[in-house]
């Protein structure tokens, strides 16, 4: 996994849908600070995290790791 890809394209995806941490961490079941150490790549998310993200993003699991560059 392409971990920096995954923590910048979270960020800027949560930051455009104008979406806080919080908010993203009750959507797919996750605490704050889980979605702080993923976007800061302290951490990497479980497969099921990515699809979750990806789901409530409208966007490819490839998109957000990194292996495409079209949403």
């Amino acid at each position: 996994m392409n971990i920096s890809a995954f923590s910048e394209r979270l960020k800027d995806l949560r930051i455009d849908a104008g979406m806080t941490s919080d908010q993203l961490a009750k959507k797919i079941g996750v605490t704050k600070s889980t979605i702080s150490f993923w976007e800061n790549g302290v951490n990497e998310p479980k497969a099921s995290y990515i699809v979750a993200v990806a789901k409530v993003f409208s966007v490819s699991s490839d998109y957000l790791l990194g292996l495409k560059d079209t949403i």
